[in-house]
């Protein structure tokens, strides 16, 4: 039995008023403060946790109780929304 002739696929090119467009904006580094802040942040966040509980509860601040652990976790969550925005 003949072998069927193989057909090339032709490579697909979007039209030109499809294709994405890559802004000025989208273009430019982050600034130098993004990373160091956000280093910062998880840094503070685990050392405030720490000191939590290597003090069993009583720093550093006593009065908020768990408080402290929201505190702590949210430092390091805002370095994270930090990081995301990092280019």
């Amino acid at each position: 039995m003949p072998k069927s002739s193989v057909r090339k696929k032709k490579v697909y090119t979007p039209p030109a008023d499809v294709r994405p467009m890559a802004t000025a904006a989208a273009k430019r580094p982050s600034p130098v403060w993004l990373p160091i802040s956000a280093v910062a942040l998880i840094l503070g966040g685990i050392a405030w946790l720490v000191v939590y509980y290597l003090s069993a509860t009583a720093y550093p601040v006593a009065s908020w109780g768990y408080w402290n652990l929201a505190v702590g976790f949210g430092a390091m969550v805002a370095s994270l929304i930090l990081l995301s925005r990092w280019r």
